[in-house]
């Protein structure tokens, strides 16, 4: 738990520092932030690994316009086509959840992105590594047997079986595993968190609802423009299509691959699908021994949530 000064420790009379909102998408986990903010004297990081993009509004669900005065963090800190990655989001969250506790006030996490969630909440220690021309030298000389035993030698846990078979991610798993025993030791220990987390859940019908009508009134409102005006400002299709769903069929659309009805049928099922995976990754942090409170999509959740608060 958090120390703070003396005056600001009601804020954090219960036994966590860091509130969690999770969940699959349009299923409102902005709006239930916002309202915890306000009522916990709160400041929202956002952990979607697109809303980081600027001018990527419509297509990511910013929906900056039900924030109010609440302040947020991790949106609109990177350029469209840059690289942004986990290991840059675990840094910069934690970072931002340290701004907000200097600030006096109760760090909100609010997202959809699994692996970012998971980064932060599991404490992964991810760090950079560069290739190394010596080392990759000497497995050049192993068969590829060889190579499997060394990387199950150095994470016995390797559970990514494409790593396993094919040579050239063996020998960068290898180069990966083998710089972050050298640096782990070196860095510096993560901030003290002690989460609670709650999840938004949804009858998957009324989800799929609910997304299909956020879908239509963003297509109303602009998001074919917006993809427009991004490869026009210089982000090509290839990368557009890298970010996914509502970029990836809307540059097709725009390109001449799809027309307009395919683009809204291939899109509203794809994100449907994409909120099935989000939900299965919730469902294996929970069995990794993250605690999630699941909250009801239909009822009123801050009601629900405030006897934890």
């Amino acid at each position: 738990m958090l120390h703070l000064n003396k005056g600001d420790g009601e804020r954090m009379a219960n036994n966590y520092n860091l509130i969690v909102v999770l969940g699959a998408t349009a299923g409102g986990k902005t709006g239930l932030a916002v309202q915890i903010a306000a009522g916990q004297n709160g400041e929202i990081v956002s952990a979607d690994s697109r809303q980081v993009y600027r001018g990527m509004d419509l297509g990511t669900g910013k929906d900056l316009h039900e924030y109010g005065g609440i302040r947020y963090y991790l949106i609109d800190i990177a350029e469209p086509g840059s690289e942004y990655n986990v290991f840059k989001f675990q840094q910069d969250c934690f970072a931002s959840i340290e701004k907000v506790w200097k600030r006096n006030k109760m760090p909100i996490l609010c997202g959809g992105t699994g692996m970012y969630l998971d980064a932060v909440l599991s404490g992964y220690r991810l760090v950079p590594v560069s290739h190394n021309t010596t080392l990759r030298n000497e497995l050049e000389l192993c068969s590829d047997e060889e190579l499997r035993s060394k990387l199950l030698l150095l994470k016995p846990e390797q559970h990514n079986r494409t790593d396993l078979v094919q040579r050239s991610r063996l020998v960068r798993a290898i180069e990966i595993a083998m710089g972050e025993r050298s640096q782990k030791a070196k860095l510096p220990a993560f901030p003290p968190l002690s989460p609670l987390v709650f999840g938004v859940k949804w009858p998957r019908e009324i989800l799929r609802k609910r997304i299909a009508m956020r879908l239509q009134q963003r297509l109303e409102v602009g998001m074919i423009d917006e993809v427009q005006r991004l490869y026009d400002a210089g982000v090509s299709w290839e990368k557009l299509e890298f970010y996914g769903l509502e970029y990836r069929f809307l540059a097709q659309h725009l390109q001449g691959k799809l027309s307009r009805n395919d683009m809204e049928q291939k899109l509203c099922s794809a994100i449907c699908n994409f909120a099935k995976r989000q939900e299965t990754f919730f469902r294996n942090m929970e069995k990794r021994g993250v605690k999630i409170n699941w909250l009801d999509g239909e009822g009123d959740m801050y009601n629900e949530l405030s006897c934890l608060l």
